[in-house]
């Protein structure tokens, strides 16, 4: 009988337990602030403003409407391109908004949004070095952030590249300029920023033109939060309904912007992805 009783109390104590953790949602009103994981490096999608020092981009932009949905602050906490899964598991930070690609490999880690942007990932490098495409990487350094998709992905399409990673996108590109490789990987979006803060230096530098990959990117939510996943999902749907997903793209990618990318080629309306 007290075997029953202790059972019982286990089996109830655990389902408590397991609602309390997957009640998300409530806790983040209840404490009144939504804490969102951003990189802080990686222009334009979240970079500090030279001006104002403040943290702004176009993922900021869109845990600021998460959190004018639920209708609470907006926190934002600067994290590393390899903390930003555990971050959000250890619980140190409720939303990822931090250039992350949604893949079938993550999703056994974490749940993700609809996807928020579609690029592709190409290698960049001096025009001196001779290099005209991918496969001259062949026993080559080549420089990239630690911790994304970009380094299995030049790995895959280069398996004789000697691969150095760097905390961030940033570091990676300084190592170029300074000559400690000959290429660096990134988003082909962020590497259009980084030529165009060289000013007439940007010259210097060229893109690849094969694609290592096409990478959708999403906000990175903590597994099972069902909830919490309902009120993301709804808001970028608001936000592609009011057509204000499509004045956030040409805020920050669009004519005059330092990627000039033009036509927004997706729309928030999946969670699913390909492979």
């Amino acid at each position: 009988m007290h075997r029953r009783l202790f059972t019982a109390l286990l089996a109830a104590g655990l389902a408590f337990a397991g609602a309390a953790q997957a009640d998300q949602l409530a806790d983040i009103k209840q404490k009144g602030q939504l804490v969102i994981g951003v990189l802080g490096t990686d222009e334009p999608n979240s970079f500090l403003d030279p001006k104002t020092r403040e943290l702004v981009g176009y993922e900021v932009d869109l845990g600021n409407a998460v959190a004018k949905t639920l209708g609470v602050k907006a926190v934002f906490k600067q994290i590393a391109v390899a903390a930003r899964i555990p971050e959000l598991q250890q619980g140190h930070v409720d939303l990822l908004a931090a250039s992350l690609t949604h893949n079938k490999e993550r999703e056994a880690q974490i749940d993700f949004s609809l996807t928020t942007f579609v690029t592709g990932q190409k290698a960049m490098v001096k025009k001196s070095s001779g290099v005209k495409d991918v496969p001259e990487l062949a026993g080559k350094r080549v420089l990239t952030a630690k911790g994304g998709t970009q380094e299995p992905n030049i790995r895959k399409a280069v398996p004789t590249a000697e691969v150095v990673t760097y905390e961030n996108s940033q570091q990676a590109f300084l190592a170029l300029q300074q000559g400690k490789g000959v290429a660096y990987v990134n988003d082909e979006l962020s590497l259009l920023v980084d030529i165009a803060k060289l000013g007439p230096k940007g010259q210097d530098y060229v893109m690849l033109p094969t694609n290592l990959s096409v990478e959708p990117l999403a906000l990175g939510i903590k597994k099972g939060e069902a909830g919490f996943k309902a009120v993301v999902d709804d808001t970028l749907r608001a936000l592609e309904k009011s057509g204000d997903a499509e004045k956030l793209y040409q805020k920050w990618f669009g004519a005059g912007t330092k990627t000039n990318s033009g036509t927004r080629t997706f729309k928030f309306e999946t969670d699913k992805i390909a492979g």
